[in-house]
């Protein structure tokens, strides 16, 4: 493909299936869904970034041209507590109420305050949307997501 050719798409992608024969990648910028005609050999909860093509004649479906970087990704529930920098964030914020904070190097903490009678509900929503918890964990470029809870804190760590 030629360097001037404005249908290739440069970005970080989330492997959202894959099987033998095709795969799907969802850009985590813009939600864009990109299905390749063949599987260049990703797999589901992995992120990618590269450059992706539409495959000629018919321009349906996509190829991935380029890979800079796949890695794997991960989500675990932690049992460690939040740290008491996260206990702090968490007691100056109402309840209902989301902080972000940069870590120190890659990656980012979110810490959530909740009712304490729904804290078990709360860690189970960020497990359970998996799409956009590892859509967020490839765009800051992290392999881990790991969520610590105490009754009434949540805190979901974005880490290398």
């Amino acid at each position: 493909m030629s360097s001037d050719d404005t249908s290739e798409k440069t970005g970080t992608f989330l492997v959202t299936a894959a099987d033998e024969e095709s795969a799907v990648l969802k850009d985590v910028r813009d939600g864009q869904v990109h299905t390749l005609a063949s599987n260049p050999g990703v797999a589901v909860d992995e992120a990618v970034a590269g450059t992706v093509a539409p495959e000629p004649p018919l321009e349906v479906s996509w190829r991935l041209v380029e890979i800079d970087r796949q890695w794997e990704l991960s989500i675990e529930v932690s049992d460690l507590t939040p740290t008491a920098w996260a206990r702090e964030v968490a007691a100056d914020q109402p309840v209902g109420e989301l902080s972000r904070k940069e870590r120190a190097g890659t990656g980012e903490l979110h810490v959530m305050t909740v009712p304490e009678e729904t804290t078990e509900q709360a860690v189970a929503d960020v497990v359970d949307d998996r799409e956009g918890t590892l859509s967020r964990a490839a765009r800051l470029g992290v392999a881990r997501v790991e969520i610590r809870s105490e009754p009434g804190v949540v805190v979901v760590r974005y880490v290398p």
